[in-house]
């Protein structure tokens, strides 16, 4: 069983930097895809982006890219998610996401099989 952990959420200014970390355990952290979401309230959760097992391959949402990064440290068993000029409109609880697969990435929340308990990030104009 894959277990997540996110943290380095807050509240920061508009215009801010915040690092999001996400801890695995459970099972050997190179073979897991990584991805992270997040859901502001009444909406749907939206995908941000994802990370292959080895890192080689990463994905960033269109509307994110330039903004948000996507990375991993194998040996840390960790994946980050490095946000920067943030906008009130970034509010939301960020979700870290697994799935144990071969190296690719997995670009749909819907095809992930784990998921953190999620870290509330809320940013003020």
């Amino acid at each position: 069983q894959v277990h997540l952990v996110e943290s380095g959420g807050g509240l920061v200014q508009a215009g801010g930097s915040l690092r999001l970390s996400c801890a695995a355990s459970g099972v050997t952290f190179s073979r897991l895809a990584m991805g992270w979401a997040r859901q502001a309230p009444g909406k749907e959760r939206e995908f941000l982006a994802a990370i292959s097992g080895s890192g080689r391959s990463v994905y960033v949402a269109e509307s994110k890219k330039g903004r948000f990064t996507i990375s991993r440290d194998n040996a840390k068993n960790t994946v980050y998610l490095e946000m920067n000029s943030l906008k009130p409109e970034d509010t939301a609880v960020y979700y870290c996401a697994a799935k144990d697969v071969a190296d690719t990435l997995v670009l749909s929340t819907i095809d992930y099989d784990y998921w953190g308990q999620g870290t509330q990030v809320t940013v003020s104009s």
